[in-house]
């Protein structure tokens, strides 16, 4: 080889390892780069804020609606935003991007019917809290959309928000937690 040749060979290499380095460095840095799509049916909605996919793979998925947390079932307004839920997403055809699993197993993920975020919706609509506690998980214009929507949910007292005092579900599950025993 002449030395043309090889300086040659050891610039394209060191180019390809450049490369590879910002591809691996975005890999990381980006969840949307880790996001998962399913494509599917709704066939079950469980409360407010989690859903039952059949994908198109005939393989059935749970999912927990990123971004937003809906009243408990026990709660006030449970049954009302499971029901919300139900006529945004039952037995209709969505996509659901998931960046991650939770800890009980279920892929997080923003659902969309017909290209609408249901999720958003959700929250415009007075049946869920936008989730603040995760929200950085969020991208900017998503976080901008959800506290926008909240916000205009709680000024027009639509869903939810007609109580004058709404237990937010986070709170709501650490009163309902039981007490630990004292030790004798």
């Amino acid at each position: 080889m002449t030395r043309m040749t090889t300086g040659v060979m050891i610039g394209l290499k060191s180019g390809l390892v450049r490369a590879l380095a910002v591809c691996l460095v975005a890999a990381v840095a980006s969840p949307a780069v880790l996001a998962q799509q399913f494509t599917g049916r709704v066939v079950g909605v469980v409360d407010g804020d989690t859903v039952d996919l059949l994908t198109d793979r005939k393989e059935l998925v749970r999912f927990r609606l990123s971004g937003i947390d809906a009243p408990e079932r026990r709660q006030a307004f449970g049954t009302v935003s499971k029901m919300a839920l139900s006529d945004m997403a039952f037995e209709k055809r969505a996509t659901i991007v998931a960046s991650k699993k939770d800890r009980y197993g279920r892929f997080v993920g923003k659902v969309l019917v017909s290209g609408a975020d249901i999720n958003l919706k959700m929250v415009r609509q007075g049946w869920a809290w936008h989730y603040k506690k995760y929200a950085r998980e969020q991208n900017e214009a998503d976080q901008r959309q959800y506290d926008k929507a909240e916000s205009a949910a709680r000024a027009e007292r639509v869903g939810l928000w007609q109580d004058p005092n709404p237990i937010a579900p986070w709170e709501f599950r650490l009163k309902a937690r039981p007490l630990p025993k004292p030790a004798s």
